[in-house]
């Protein structure tokens, strides 16, 4: 049985949050103001929870596995983890700050990861630091290089904010010059206790003129599924693309779901709407009707949170987790 929900769109992407805890404190995605005691607080799913409840969506078809976090590779538990979901008939991918790849390359080759996400929201020093409140954009970059010369696939993931960090877009581009990576571009979302403001989103538009301004592009076919519109600069090695969430929403064949650290699934980024998956199987039910219940009650497009447009959207309306809450 395929997860179809009641828009025909079949779901065979899992992503997985692993933990919620992250070394790095950015802006848009940690809120300052988490309580006393938080983390200890969260009943978060163990490796081998993790891997049952990943079993089951195998079984639904799911085909691949991303790990987010947080910053997964804070989990303790994290080689046991990639370890068992190696087992599963899935591809298996990796989101990360990038910060501790060093330490666990040999892991990531041999649980057969070879693609890596890696979050980059600036290539100045200062910049990076006023955003993720921690100096070390020089061991991020440093890992970068180092996955790209283990032959991994590396996507850049840069959350682009007015005021912020546009000027920076051609730098990023800059760097498909000479090296084979994917930049991608992410117009700033609401989340709790992110301080969003629609002023604050940096749209499509504005950063395909920006790069235009500057450089020569083609358009390349989106793979199916594809969260980002791709570009190419004409005789780079790598490419760019652009995930247009607020001004161009991309929800008509979305087949991703999301589990977070504390076992809830949920059909969609912006969905109110969370299912329990981890008491149940610690009260050994059968998760799978609560499987098909998440993909029976998804929205027509961004949790139906969305519905008159971003520019008509107040931050304190959405209701939802923080993103390091969700899940990357």
């Amino acid at each position: 049985m395929m997860l179809t929900d009641l828009f025909g769109r079949v779901h065979d992407y899992l992503r997985i949050s692993i933990t919620d805890k992250c070394n790095l404190r950015c802006s848009y995605c940690m809120p300052y103001d988490l309580p006393h005691g938080y983390y200890a607080n969260i009943k978060r799913m163990t490796a081998d929870e993790i891997y049952s409840i990943a079993k089951t969506f195998v079984g639904f078809g799911i085909k691949k596995i991303r790990i987010t976090g947080g910053e997964p590779l804070m989990r303790k538990e994290f080689r046991k983890i990639i370890q068992l979901l190696a087992q599963l008939p899935v591809e298996l991918a990796l989101s990360s700050n990038g910060v501790l790849i060093d330490d666990f390359m040999e892991d990531l080759q041999q649980a057969k990861i070879k693609s890596v996400n890696i979050s980059l929201d600036s290539l100045q020093a200062e910049t990076f630091s006023s955003i993720t409140k921690r100096n070390e954009q020089e061991r991020v970059l440093s890992n970068i290089h180092l996955l790209l010369k283990n032959n991994f696939e590396v996507k850049i993931n840069t959350v682009v904010m007015r005021g912020i960090n546009e000027q920076e877009i051609v730098n990023f581009v800059s760097l498909t010059k000479d090296l084979a990576l994917h930049i991608r571009f992410i117009e700033y979302m609401p989340f709790l206790g992110n301080g969003w403001h629609k002023n604050q989103v940096f749209t499509y538009d504005e950063i395909l003129s920006t790069i235009g301004s500057v450089f020569s592009y083609t358009k390349l076919n989106d793979p199916v599924h594809s969260t980002s519109k791709n570009f190419k600069v004409n005789g780079y090695a790598g490419t760019f693309g652009i995930i247009t969430t607020m001004s161009r929403p991309f929800c008509g064949d979305c087949n991703r779901l999301r589990l977070t650290a504390d076992g809830k699934m949920k059909n969609c980024l912006f969905d109110k709407e969370e299912i329990d998956l981890l008491s149940s199987l610690r009260n050994n039910d059968d998760i799978t009707e609560l499987v098909l219940k998440s993909v029976r009650n998804k929205k027509a497009a961004m949790g139906g949170q969305f519905d008159n447009g971003y520019q008509q959207t107040e931050a304190n309306q959405v209701i939802n987790r923080s993103m390091v809450g969700i899940g990357g």
